[in-house]
């Protein structure tokens, strides 16, 4: 019985230790397992995105190659028109891309090939009954479409472009009054300002950096002015670039300039926030006529109309 005594705790001292370092080596176990699994997932899904990021990297080489190709069927040969349009490119902020002018008339092409191709296959394929005559036409449509819609894409490219700055530049000319008030010179302004507006305007950040960039290589303030005129094709902008040219040559206040300058602005920002708001009266007379009268003509005389109908059918 001694020895019973004495054996029977360690055995369950034996059994409860097997089972602590089984359970220990099963979680071990599950961890490594789980661990292994999170690495091939994730290997799995590195090789999926290097994948996919090779599949567009050889998209976009399959269409640069394509567009550097039919580029020359539509680029012109004069160098007023390649001027002009990079002026464009400028303005609409696409000038720092490569090849931007290749892509473009490239894309022309392909745009002016493609439709009539696909309206073709769909002829020889579903609209087998289509008139030749009328196959032509919407060939020529399509394919005229196609070629000047890069056109249309650019036009509204500049247009926002150009909105958004003008919309933000009257603040960003209040911080430069601010700045040059607390004894910062123009250039550091220029550079603090273009800074403090890449979280609120794109574009015009990037313009005042570009502005910046060219005065810290030395370039003089009047060209680097009239570049930033050119690229932003904004009154204001321009006004703006004329004064602190008128300044810098006449020796004034750059301050005072500025700050009357902004006074204007602001002025002539709320004269046009008045001008919207007096014709909108004029602009919801239409919806007005057209889409409230009538339904406010169905709910007033609806009723009456259908007592009416009962009336005059007798029942």
């Amino acid at each position: 019985m001694t020895a019973i005594a004495y054996i029977i705790p360690i055995l369950i001292f034996g059994a409860t230790l097997f089972l602590v370092l089984a359970g220990a080596w099963y979680l071990s176990h599950l961890k490594d397992r789980r661990t292994l699994l999170r690495k091939i997932e994730n290997e799995g899904q590195k090789r999926s995105e290097t994948t996919d990021r090779s599949l567009k990297t050889r998209a976009q080489q399959l269409f640069m190659d394509l567009t550097r190709h039919l580029a020359p069927l539509a680029k012109p040969k004069k160098e007023d028109e390649i001027s002009q349009l990079r002026i464009r490119f400028l303005r609409a902020g696409l000038g720092g891309f490569r090849n931007v002018l290749m892509v473009f008339y490239g894309s022309k092409v392909l745009l002016a090939i493609l439709p009539p191709v696909l309206l073709l296959m769909l002829k020889l394929s579903i609209f087998t009954s289509m008139l030749p005559m009328n196959l032509i036409f919407l060939m020529v449509f399509f394919a005229l479409v196609g070629f000047y819609l890069p056109d249309l894409w650019l036009r509204i490219k500049i247009a926002d472009r150009k909105d958004q700055i003008t919309r933000a530049f009257p603040d960003a000319l209040d911080l430069m009054v601010v700045c040059a008030e607390a004894g910062m010179g123009l250039d550091s302004s220029i550079q603090r300002v273009g800074r403090e507006m890449g979280t609120r305007n794109a574009p015009l950040s990037e313009e005042l950096r570009i502005l910046s960039r060219e005065l810290m290589a030395g370039k003089l303030r009047r060209d680097a002015l009239k570049n930033l005129a050119m690229r932003t094709d904004s009154e204001d902008i321009e006004s703006f670039t004329t004064l602190l040219i008128q300044t810098d040559r006449f020796g004034t206040s750059i301050a005072q300039a500025m700050r009357v300058q902004a006074d204007s602005m602001r002025i002539k920002r709320t004269q046009k926030v008045e001008e919207i708001a007096a014709k909108l009266p004029v602009k919801l007379l239409f919806p007005t006529i057209f889409f409230i009268f009538p339904s406010l003509f169905v709910v007033l005389m609806g009723p009456a109309l259908v007592r009416a109908f009962r009336v005059w059918s007798g029942h």
